[in-house]
């Protein structure tokens, strides 16, 4: 497996990617180093995302808490700040269907540790991946245990896959009610097998996907009237609660987050 390696646009962090990527798992290493601290901001994503540092760096929840010699794994949980002298990071995205499989049932509305999902299991897999010497070992690494735990986990609920499909493919404008219709459920088993399965309600999740869609249309310079027109928000303070909910932003600063320029060199 071979990394490529580039200077992102801010100057201050190296990105790597792996060569290939297994379907519903990507990953990105990043790294820095600086005479005083940097702080590489991670934000939500419709994904549960997985964070291993091995610098001397430390993440930071968001709500303030201080984490340093493992990982941490989530959903929402706003954002994951990497910050240290010498930083890196390794990140890796998983889709919330292959995360049941790897994870099983998860709670996704906060930030946990990960060896307090996994145990002594994750200790040794962050011993691993500190040890070794490149990013390429470190995605190869990272990329077999996460196959090889996908491989043994159970899959979800088929409708609930459909309806997880359905949400990324209209970029999070479908009513659950429409969803439950479909796929024969009620409304109330849709909630609970969806929520027990994905780690969030299917009315959050779907939440999500829309403002990932939305903070990359900002991204480009699209007016926020315009972008909750597009997105199918109510008007523009439907997304500026949405952009406070999952990013702590305004709409207006989630358009000049350096976190979306990253984001498109690492996950495209």
């Amino acid at each position: 497996m071979e990394a490529s390696t580039r200077r992102l646009s801010a100057a201050v962090w190296d990105l790597a990617i792996p060569a290939h990527r297994q379907p519903g798992l990507a990953m990105a290493g990043f790294g820095g180093q600086a005479p005083t601290q940097l702080a590489l901001q991670l934000v939500p994503y419709p994904a549960v995302t997985v964070f291993i540092e091995f610098g001397d760096g430390v993440l930071i929840d968001a709500m303030g808490a201080r984490h340093t010699g493992g990982g941490l794994v989530g959903l929402t949980p706003g954002a994951v700040t990497a910050v240290g002298r010498s930083v890196d990071c390794l990140q890796i995205r998983l889709s919330p269907l292959l995360a049941h499989t790897v994870f099983g049932d998860c709670d996704a509305t906060g930030v946990l540790a990960l060896d307090a999902v996994w145990g002594r299991a994750a200790e040794r897999l962050c011993e691993r991946l500190h040890a070794a010497s490149s990013w390429d070992e470190r995605f190869a690494f990272a990329t077999t245990e996460f196959v090889r735990r996908g491989e043994a986990g159970s899959a979800v609920d088929p409708e609930v896959a459909a309806a997880w499909n359905w949400m990324v493919r209209t970029h999070g404008r479908v009513r659950v009610e429409r969803i439950a219709d479909e796929i024969g459920w009620s409304r109330k088993r849709l909630w609970s097998r969806f929520g027990s399965q994905i780690g969030l309600p299917p009315k959050r999740a779907a939440q999500l996907v829309r403002f990932d869609d939305a903070a990359h249309r900002l991204a480009t310079g699209i007016a926020p009237s315009v972008v909750a027109a597009a997105c199918g928000y109510a008007d523009q303070s439907h997304l500026h609660r949405d952009a406070r909910l999952f990013a702590g932003l305004t709409p207006a600063a989630v358009a000049a987050a350096a976190w979306l320029d990253v984001d498109d060199m690492a996950w495209r």
